[in-house]
């Protein structure tokens, strides 16, 4: 008999393979290897998160269950399961109820990019702006109304906050300022690294350490966890929009928070009572997309290197901004109109978003920032 296998390799990371792996044929999973530890390799992690279970089920792709609903014969237990869910957010292991409280599909996608952040949980919403109101909610619902943040931020991050929409208030700061902004009701610090639209690094180790006991949010959209894991320097929550690099394609709007599972269970009920819930079918493309998550990322940063490289030595540039860690974003600031610069394109679009796999381009205050009181652009 031919002993002889195939292997697609297309999923294993290098550093995950050792020469007794080759030797064997087969890779032994040693007691920290499992799915969800620190020692399997983000690029296999990308790919296997959230599918563990698949081979037993007879499948090698994910379903999708679009279910708004499911059947229950056993009315008794799933009102102890409701009303559980509603005392702590907590939803047990068993079948599913109803579309808002969770989705075996959505569940998927959460469970793959809590492994991607190293964090404990991750709740999904309909987009970037409900998972950002959800945390809000969370804190005001908690008496602690009050913000610290730092600018720049996604501008309708901005928005959201300076409108006081919520209930909550929001002082503005330096990174420097964190700590003497910090006063009893304060919920949440907020920042964004790379910011939107400077692409402006903090140090956020040294933010969390200023924010003390206070939770720390980072709006980690454009770095990704390709580039950084806000979560390893202190971050106790980390934002996306999901829209942008991890679903990849422009093509499906989402948004989630990686965090610790108690946080997640306040999230979880938010979301119940709101209904800020990710459609599967979003929650479907969003899980496929991170498993390209890793090489679109780093081949996306090598094209955004060099085109910042050529920005930089054209006379008609004054400026180029591109973060230390990389990413696939360049910002650019031009001695005539930057309004010519959009109409002038002809390969790139000009459109509002970004993390798709073609180029786009856009005036940050005229579109996304616009809601910015002007003197805060």
């Amino acid at each position: 008999m031919d002993s002889t296998r195939d292997i697609d390799a297309s999923d294993i990371d290098a550093s995950d393979i050792d020469a007794t792996d080759i030797a064997c044929g087969h890779r032994e999973t040693p007691e920290g290897r499992y799915p969800g530890t620190a020692r399997r390799a983000l690029t296999t992690e990308a790919v296997h998160a959230g599918r563990e279970d698949l081979a037993g089920l007879g499948l090698h792709a994910p379903p999708l269950d679009l279910s708004t609903t499911y059947p229950s014969y056993d009315s008794r237990a799933e009102a102890a399961r409701v009303d559980a869910f509603a005392a702590t957010g907590v939803l047990d292991e068993g079948p599913p109820v109803y579309a808002r409280l969770g989705n075996p599909t959505v569940g998927r996608f959460e469970t793959g990019l809590a492994r991607l952040e190293g964090t404990e949980s991750a709740v999904a919403f309909a987009s970037g702006m409900a998972a950002l109101t959800a945390v809000l909610l969370v804190r005001v619902a908690a008496g602690l109304r009050h913000v610290v943040a730092v600018r720049p931020l996604y501008g309708c991050s901005d928005h959201l906050l300076t409108a006081g929409l919520l209930g909550s208030e929001v002082t503005w700061v330096d990174p420097a300022g964190i700590a003497d902004a910090i006063r009893p009701d304060t919920g949440l610090v907020l920042v964004e690294s790379p910011a939107n639209p400077t692409l402006a690094e903090l140090d956020l180790r040294a933010v969390a350490h200023a924010c003390g006991t206070v939770p720390l949010l980072v709006d980690n959209t454009f770095a990704t966890p390709v580039l950084q894991r806000p979560a390893q320097s202190g971050a106790r929550l980390v934002l996306h929009s999901a829209t942008k690099y991890l679903g990849g394609h422009g093509d499906v709007l989402g948004g989630i928070v990686a965090c610790d599972e108690e946080f997640a269970r306040s999230l979880r009920q938010v979301r119940f009572a709101t209904g800020g819930v990710l459609h599967p079918l979003a929650g479907y493309l969003l899980h496929r997309g991170l498993a390209t998550l890793p090489v679109r990322m780093r081949a996306a940063s090598a094209t955004a290197a060099e085109l910042a490289r050529r920005l930089a030595a054209d006379p008609r540039v004054s400026r180029v901004h591109y973060p230390r860690i990389g990413g696939a974003m360049v910002s650019f600031e031009v001695t005539g109109a930057p309004h010519e610069v959009i109409a002038g394109v002809r390969l790139i679009t000009p459109a509002v978003s970004l993390g798709s796999v073609d180029t786009l381009i856009q005036h940050p205050a005229s579109i996304s920032h616009r809601v910015v009181a002007e003197g805060d652009r």
